[in-house]
């Protein structure tokens, strides 16, 4: 066996697949690294990748035995790692490997997960790290006997689930409950495609496709489907041939993929708009990528659609080069990537330019690595309660299980959050290309973006772009999210920052509620605390002031990123943002409507934090709470005097706005409240350290 494990620093995550790429398995791995990088910004570490190739496999015919000594190739690979890595004693020492001449720092963190041909080896390994007395025992490989099953919990396919629900609520489409037409790639069998057609019973699925079978219903009876395709997916290693052919409408039916030609119906004829009489299932493929749906479902391997401009050889994947469609043939409304790299970048790209509705495959499938993140924290702390012996081992693992749901809660809200940021990114249009283009610039120095690899324009497109009057699409808004968490974060883990007392709170609320309080010690005292409050933090400070927020401010006002996020976490605690975030997040309105609440709260949330930044005092978010909170609060009950006539005619007219935009009352009037107190920070402070009426301090300084 030979193999390769890649890291994008000290703590990273990743999976080990099992490649069949002989001759450049290390190139295919050097490549899904640097994507691993850019989806682990929602999560603690950087990325990692590896791979391994079995080089005396038998036969595939003789399918046991292959699996066998693949398998033991997995065996030797993970025994392999493990012993160039160094290891931790229980009181924290570490302990370099055994006969290793070691060159670089302590690096006792390695972590592995599931990838493809592995997904079924987290046990398998974890034996090997406990065998060998690794400090993370079952933490080490997520996923496991003990740990989240992501098909159980269907997490990947909820994730990606969420993005198109995001995609169809901007449309005025709730998917819960009105039909949609989707066609996909997959079969119910399959983790992302069987649980992502599960979640709403109003899909009417009208074709799919995996390397097996073709898929095809017309005019499906939307509830008996969904019956069925809930029975498919409970039934062991079904396929589309077990479907109940009564139950699928007239024209329709299921046909292998090893035929010659399929005949058409004339109800299949006029659903893919062909005009021939049969296809041979290549053909008929593509006629399915290319027909008129609401949804098209990636839930399967493989590239089937490349940008115009790109040839097969671009999308990496020869053995689809027969079915695979340009992206400006493609029929459906919404794309929905649960799978990876069902499109090439600059296909999602050509997609959204033409009015198409879809974000990256790392945005949307982002919940599976997400989940087993979660597991990997959850399990370093409660470990290091079973290790004290506050915790027996079994009543962890019955723990483990208790908390699943709050661990699907917790990964899912990330998914929200991010579509939602880039919903409000989007929002800028032509005019924000500047802005972009100028954050785009820093990110280049700062983390090395490179536009070329990520798919991203020049300046001289970009300029292009604003004078036609378009902006940013969604899948360039989310690489370009993706770098500014990473900068932020790379920022802000040695920072003074995460070391405030206010983040406390973000720390333990990244945990289930069921550790919240008898494991909040663990929490607290995590091995990686500081990764995990950088973590949530910049991607809060991005999700919630906005994407380029943070660096115009930093440029702005001559501030470090770290000044920045300080500022931000002071504002949010004095102005209440967390009470009215959720409240916008959980507020009964329009798609539209939420975006502009979310949007005038990021404008008073911006200004908050640069009077904070103004003031200059070098004073951690927690000591500027607590010197500017009292006189705040006396100025909030003040507003009635000491806010000026023309000031009081200016938030008259921005509450109107909103009242006509259909914001509820009381939302308008907290985030109206808000920029009522645009200046006050400074006059609390002031009236602070002189010991002065603030209110009389703030009528003397107007």
């Amino acid at each position: 066996v030979e193999g390769i494990h890649l890291r994008g620093g000290p703590i990273a995550r990743g999976g080990l697949r099992w490649s069949d790429r002989r001759d450049d398995f290390r190139t295919e791995v050097l490549s899904l690294v640097k994507a691993q990088k850019v989806k682990n910004t929602v999560i603690v570490p950087t990325g990692a990748k590896g791979g391994f190739y079995p080089k005396q496999l038998p036969p595939a015919a003789n399918r046991d035995a292959w699996f066998a000594e693949g398998t033991e190739a997995y065996r030797v690979f993970i025994r392999a790692l493990l012993s160039v890595t160094d290891n931790l004693a229980s009181d924290g020492r570490v302990i370099p490997p055994a006969g290793v001449a070691c060159h670089d720092a302590p690096d006792p963190y390695l972590v592995v997960a599931a990838d493809k041909g592995t997904a079924t080896f987290s046990d398998t390994a974890n034996a090997i790290a406990e065998a060998h007395g690794f400090w993370l025992g079952d933490a080490f490989a997520s996923g496991g006997g003990n740990g989240y099953d992501h098909k159980a919990m269907g997490i990947t396919a909820k994730g990606a689930w969420i993005s198109v629900q995001r995609h169809f609520r901007e449309l005025g489409i709730d998917v819960q409950t009105e039909t949609v037409r989707v066609a996909g790639v997959g079969d119910m069998s399959g983790d992302v495609f069987g649980n992502g057609l599960l979640l709403s019973p109003a899909v009417a699925l009208v074709a799919a496709f995996d390397h097996r079978h073709i898929f095809l219903d017309p005019a499906p009876a939307v509830a008996p489907a969904f019956a069925e395709r809930q029975r498919l997916f409970a039934l062991p290693r079904s396929s589309w041939d077990d479907y109940d052919k009564g139950l699928i409408s007239k024209g329709g039916g299921v046909f292998s993929r090893s035929l010659k030609s399929i005949p058409l119906s004339p109800e299949i004829k006029a659903m893919l708009g062909v005009a021939a009489d049969s296809l041979s299932p290549a053909e008929l493929i593509t006629a399915i990528l290319k027909m008129q749906v609401d949804l098209m479902w990636f839930g399967g391997i493989g590239t089937y659609v490349k940008a115009s401009a790109e040839s097969h050889a671009d999308a990496g994947d020869r053995a689809n080069d027969a079915v695979r469609i340009n992206a400006g043939e493609l029929g459906a409304q919404v794309i929905g990537e649960g799978a990876n790299l069902g499109l090439t970048q600059a296909a999602r790209i050509e997609f959204a330019r033409a009015g198409g509705r879809c974000n990256t495959d790392f945005i949307d499938n982002s919940a599976g690595v997400d989940c087993s993140d979660h597991e990997v924290n959850i399990k370093i702390a409660l470990n290091g309660e079973v290790a004290a012996a506050r915790l027996a081992q079994a009543d962890r693992d019955t723990l483990l299980k208790a908390m699943t749901d709050d661990v699907s809660e917790l990964v899912l809200k990330d998914n929200r959050l991010q579509t939602q940021a880039i919903s409000l990114a989007e929002t800028g249009g032509a005019a924000a290309v500047p802005v972009f283009q100028r954050l785009i610039q820093v990110l280049e120095g700062r983390v090395g973006l490179d536009r070329r690899v990520e798919g991203l324009p020049g300046d001289d497109v970009l300029g292009q772009r604003a004078q036609a009057g378009e902006g940013l699409t969604r899948p360039e808004l989310a690489v370009v999210m993706a770098y500014a968490k990473m900068a932020a974060y790379d920022v802000l883990v040695g920072s003074a920052v995460v070391d405030d007392p206010l983040l406390e709170a973000d720390l333990i609320a990244a945990f289930p509620t069921a550790m919240q309080g008898s494991h909040r010690a663990a929490i607290l005292n995590h091995r990686l605390r500081r990764e995990l409050v950088a973590t949530k933090l910049c991607n809060e400070l991005v999700n919630r002031a906005g994407l380029a927020a943070p660096f115009e401010l930093a440029e702005e006002l001559g501030a470090g990123l770290a000044e920045v996020a300080g500022a931000f976490v002071a504002a949010r605690e004095l102005y209440g943002f967390a009470r009215l975030w959720q409240a916008i997040d959980t507020a009964a309105v329009p798609a539209a409507v939420a975006t502009r609440l979310h949007l005038a709260a990021a404008q008073v949330l911006r200004a908050q934090m640069a009077d904070l930044l103004r003031l200059g005092s070098g004073r951690s978010p927690s000591d500027l709470v607590t010197a500017i909170a009292p006189g705040l609060a006396a100025l909030g009950q003040a507003l009635d005097r000491v806010v000026k006539t023309e000031v009081r005619g200016q938030l008259d007219r921005m509450a109107a706005a909103l009242a006509a935009a259909g914001a509820p009352a009381d939302l308008a009037t907290a985030i109206v409240r808000i920029e009522a107190l645009d200046g006050a920070v400074g006059v609390a402070l002031l009236a602070a350290e002189r010991q002065l009426d603030v209110a009389a301090t703030a009528q003397a300084l107007s």
